[in-house]
């Protein structure tokens, strides 16, 4: 579980998803997913040299899409961003944090105008304010914009206080650094296993497709009590849901299968718990099966889907910072969280609305109107360290935003540091000549997704 706003940022499919066949209380039914407009056609890919959309040659090709903040920007901007980096936040963004921090947008899925932040101090002051509710939902599409809902039972990403609270303190004591630390052996067995089945495949090896996916879905089936084998189903629906080219019904579709499964599941363990994270919260007794089944949603899929991104993108990032690699290889111990800084792989994501007019950054917000934090230019802020555009994973500990903050800080961070640490180290430990199999321009960056990542990584050493 890694960087993200609690688990795994704003997404209105995770937020608002269809229900399963579940038993609720009286009173306590959930609405159903709110219906997206079929036909929806998602705005169209340019295309690399190649011809392929996800082909990085279009990095090189910046001019062709200005950024927010440029001179040819007329308030329109894309969600998300292009990044014309892999590494770095989109461009734009930079200026932009300069001269407004906080600036009118138009969304250019529904018309919506919003405000878009950008600074370190305005990013986090909004974060924490609970003048804006999480409870945001809707945004790709004209016929679904922005606008504010009641969220699902369990679906605690999107909720306010005083229901946000009660679920976080139900979680957090499972979540602890004392509990997470004892998942070290195993992770570190975990780990083990799969560079053993790395060293017998043939080179190259798709790194994201033996390490990065495994890893943290083995972990996240343990930690929660949930079967190995059934993590295609969690893996489609976590690809399926964070890629916004999908259309509505194929990713409500997918929640639906990976709810009902789930669901079975809880339904099997209240006959027998056992001392996993399920098994723990259906014997406390308080959260009913619905509830349930949605934190098993939200941890899933950002428990699986967010750390791949990091554990893939990271490594092509220290292939191309050798000094940097070095010293992660001999265990720098603050590499997790510089890495988490610089990548920022979850961004523009975080949407919030306001519940009364407020000021931020010298600009007057109405009630009922929506912001947008930006983390990655937040942590490319030159108010958070000295010299943000280098990786230095020796740098003294940051205040970075890349796993959130305020109420809604990431669940899982200390997990997510510690499998970071365990992963990149084993790693580079065991294959000190590894490399990448292909130019920077070849690999296949995921540009549609709401998580920055890599589709694919051919290694060697």
């Amino acid at each position: 579980m890694t960087p993200n706003p609690e688990i795994s940022g704003h997404s209105a499919r995770l937020e608002h998803s269809p229900h399963p066949e579940v038993a609720e209380p009286p009173g306590n039914s959930p609405r159903s997913g709110i219906p997206e407009p079929s036909g929806r056609s998602p705005r169209p890919e340019p295309a690399g040299p190649s011809g392929n959309p996800d082909h990085p040659g279009r990095f090189a090709d910046s001019a062709s899409s200005p950024g927010p903040g440029s001179s040819a920007d007329s308030g329109l901007f894309e969600v998300p961003i292009r990044r014309t980096c892999p590494f770095d936040p989109p461009p734009g963004l930079a200026g932009l944090r300069a001269a407004e921090p906080v600036t009118r947008r138009v969304m250019p899925l529904d018309g919506t105008e919003l405000w878009l932040v950008t600074s370190h101090d305005l990013v986090r002051r909004m974060l924490a304010d609970p003048r804006w509710s999480s409870s945001v939902d809707g945004g790709l599409s004209p016929e679904q914009p922005l606008h504010m809902a009641e969220p699902e039972p369990g679906m605690f990403i999107s909720m306010d206080a005083p229901e946000h609270a009660r679920y976080r303190r139900m979680l957090t004591a499972h979540f602890t650094v004392q509990r997470m630390n004892r998942l070290r052996p195993r992770i570190e067995q975990i780990v083990a296993e799969r560079l053993d089945a790395m060293e017998r495949l043939p080179r190259p090896v798709d790194l994201v497709a033996e390490f990065a996916l495994p890893i943290p879905s083995l972990v996240i089936c343990e930690l929660l009590g949930m079967p190995y084998e059934d993590r295609a189903e969690f893996q489609e629906a976590a690809r399926t849901v964070v890629d916004m080219t999908t259309p509505p019904e194929q990713a409500d579709a997918a929640l639906a299968r990976l709810g009902a499964h789930l669901a079975k599941l809880i339904a099997a363990k209240r006959e027998e718990p056992d001392d996993a994270l399920i098994g723990e919260l259906i014997r406390e007794g308080v959260l009913t099966d619905g509830e349930l089944v949605h934190i098993s949603i939200l941890l899933l899929l950002a428990g699986h889907e967010t750390t791949a991104n990091m554990l893939g993108l990271g490594t092509l990032l220290l292939l191309h910072h050798p000094d940097q690699l070095a010293l992660v290889r001999e265990g720098a111990p603050g590499a997790a969280d510089e890495l988490l800084r610089y990548l920022s792989i979850v961004d523009l994501v975080i949407f919030r609305g306001a519940k009364e007019d407020l000021t931020l950054g010298g600009q007057e917000i109405e009630a009922g109107q929506f912001g947008l934090a930006s983390l990655a230019a937040a942590n490319r802020d030159p108010a958070l360290c000295e010299d943000p555009d280098r990786l230095d994973v020796t740098r003294p500990k940051t205040a970075h935003v890349a796993l959130g903050f305020g109420p809604h800080q990431c669940l899982g961070q200390n997990l997510a540091r510690l499998e970071l640490e365990i992963a990149f180290q084993a790693l580079l430990r065991r294959f000190p000549g590894l490399r990448a199999a292909v130019p920077l321009e070849e690999v296949r960056v995921r540009e549609n997704a709401a998580i920055h990542g890599l589709h694919s990584l051919p290694v060697t050493w």
